[in-house]
Formats: C-alpha cells, sequence, structure tokens
C-alpha cells in the first residue's frame, strides 16, 4: 500500500526549487521585463531590445544562461560569440559562429531576487560552463568604471576603454581567459549551483548591476 501525499505537497514539487538552463525565444519577453526595470532606472538605456533580445536566444541559445524558481525566471545571462580581439559596434548585435570569444551583453536580476548573491554565482556558473566549450578561449564584457571592482573580482582583468560608447556613456572593456576545459561529460554539471554562494560582489557594485 503507498502512502497518501497530499494534493498541496504534490504541487509543491512540481517544479524544481532552483534550476539553471539555456533560455530560448520564448523567454524574451520575461528577459525584457526584468532588464528594461534594472537598466533603465539606472543609465536610462537598455543594453538589448526586445527584437535583439529574440535575436540571440533564436541564433545561440547555448551562450544564454538563466536561473529559474518555481518556474520564474529570476536572473539571466545573454552572450554570443565575436571573432576579434576587441569589442567594436557591430559586436552588440552580430554573432560570428566561428569566433573563440564569448561577448557577455548583459547580466540582470529580478528586483525582488536582488541583494542575495543570485548576480555573482550565475556569473560563475556561466564561466565555468563556458569551459565545456571547446572552441571558446575567453569571455569579454563592457561595463561601467563602477563596476570594474566587481568583475575583478569575478577574475575579469581591464582590456582598456571600449570603442563602443551609448549616448554619454563610456566604458572599459574586460576579460575573463578559459582555460583548462573541462569533460563535454561536464556540462550538465556546470548547470547546477555551487554548494555554498559565493563572495564575490561588493555592496556599491551589487547596487549598481543589480544583483
Amino acid at each position: 500500500m503507498q502512502p497518501s501525499v497530499s494534493p498541496g505537497f504534490q504541487r509543491r514539487h512540481t517544479l524544481p526549487a532552483s534550476e539553471v538552463r539555456p533560455l530560448n525565444a520564448q523567454d524574451a519577453i520575461s528577459v525584457f521585463e526584468i532588464e528594461r526595470e534594472a537598466f533603465m532606472s539606472v543609465s536610462g538605456e537598455c543594453p538589448l531590445h526586445l527584437d535583439e533580445v529574440r535575436h540571440f536566444l533564436s541564433l545561440c541559445p547555448e551562450l544564454s544562461m538563466g536561473w529559474i524558481e518555481e518556474g520564474r525566471l529570476v536572473a539571466f545571462i545573454i552572450g554570443s560569440l565575436w571573432d576579434k580581439d576587441r569589442l567594436t559596434e557591430d559586436a552588440l548585435t552580430l554573432h560570428k559562429p566561428r569566433g573563440s570569444t564569448v561577448h557577455i551583453h548583459i547580466l540582470a536580476v529580478h528586483r525582488t531576487f536582488r541583494q542575495q548573491g543570485k548576480g555573482p554565482v550565475l556569473l560563475w556558473r556561466y564561466l565555468q560552463y563556458l569551459r565545456c566549450l571547446p572552441s571558446v578561449r575567453r569571455a569579454v564584457l563592457m561595463c561601467e568604471d563602477l563596476l570594474i571592482p566587481f568583475y575583478r573580482k569575478c577574475g575579469f582583468k581591464v582590456l582598456g576603454r571600449c570603442a563602443i560608447t551609448v549616448a554619454s556613456m563610456s566604458f572599459t572593456e574586460m576579460l575573463y581567459p578559459i582555460s583548462g576545459h573541462a569533460y563535454m561529460r561536464r556540462n550538465s554539471e556546470a548547470m547546477r549551483f555551487p554548494q555554498s554562494p559565493l563572495s564575490v560582489q561588493s555592496p556599491e557594485a551589487e547596487e549598481q548591476l543589480d544583483v
């Protein structure tokens, strides 16, 4: 005789408490809503517009990562491949399938889940996942100067001033070398959470990055 289980208990366990997975075009609206709220209030500019979000999630979904809690997107990263040493304006909209550099376009966390360390944990997991992609040699991003200490603590190094400007804003380009590639069988492991949260964020950077 099987033990009885209450319907409420079954419902609570229908979805995993936390999971990480690649995103797809169906996630675009949820992604854009988080991005718009996070960035418009700070800089007045979104790194990616909705059509650009759909564009990258259709072309290279494997270079995105979303943190899902009980079926709800709470944090995400979107990336694409780039084939030059430094970022140019074309890197904002193009995906170069033969490139060996991952351009991280955006990292954002839903407003109700900020100040919990989710941003740095997701970034760490994403960088570990990139080690499972044999063709990837490095990850790059551009950020405002306030965020340089945050990304340095995450292992990024300053490359110099970025050639890209948005309105009146200028950026610093940063690099993370991808070395010691893992076996592909570890790909699924890179989609799990570390046993304990990473302590890499500073309060000032966390507030600006909304993580």
